[in-house]
C-alpha cells in the first residue's frame, strides 16, 4: 500500500530498535484478544526505549479500531508495524478497510483517534487507504 509520503512499506522480521533498521511487523487475527498481543509485541520490539509507552497506546488504539470496525473483523487479520530510528518512531496498523464512520461524538469524552492526535500532534498521524484496505499510522519524536 502506498502512503501519502510516497514511501512503500517493507515487510521484515528485523528488530526495529536500532537506527534505520527495516520495520518489525506482526500479522494477527482481527480478534479483540489479539490487541493485547500486539501491545506486548511492540513493547518487546521497543525494549522500553523512548516514547515506548506512548507508541504502545497509539498502536492499541489503531489495533482496537481494526478488530472492532474494519472488514478484518470478519475472520481477517491486521498487521502491526514499527520502525524506529534514534530520533523517530513510526507505528502502523493495516487492516481490511471497510465502511467508514467518522465525525464528532456527542458524549463529550475523547475517543481513540482523539488520544492519538493528542500524543502524536497535528500532521504526525493519519489514515490512508479506502474500503479495500487502510493503514493507520503515527510518527512520534523528531
Amino acid at each position: 500500500m502506498k502512503h501519502k509520503s510516497g514511501q512503500r512499506e517493507r515487510d521484515s522480521d528485523h528488530d526495529s530498535r536500532g537506527g534505520g533498521h527495516p520495520p518489525a511487523h506482526r500479522n494477527l487475527p482481527a480478534e479483540p484478544r489479539q490487541v493485547g498481543l500486539a501491545r506486548a509485541a511492540l513493547a518487546g520490539w521497543l525494549g522500553g526505549g523512548p516514547r515506548a509507552d506512548e507508541a504502545i497506546l497509539v498502536a492499541s488504539e489503531f489495533a482496537t479500531n481494526s478488530v472492532l470496525y474494519s472488514s478484518s473483523r470478519h475472520g481477517g487479520a491486521f498487521t502491526l508495524r514499527a520502525e524506529a530510528s534514534q530520533d523517530r518512531l513510526r507505528i502502523e496498523v493495516e487492516d481490511g478497510g471497510g465502511p467508514w464512520r467518522d465525525g464528532p461524538r456527542d458524549d463529550g469524552r475523547p475517543h481513540g483517534f482523539d488520544v492519538v492526535a493528542a500524543i502524536a500532534g497535528a500532521g504526525n498521524w493519519g489514515i490512508d487507504g479506502d474500503a479495500r484496505g487502510r493503514v493507520a499510522w503515527a510518527r512520534l519524536g523528531g
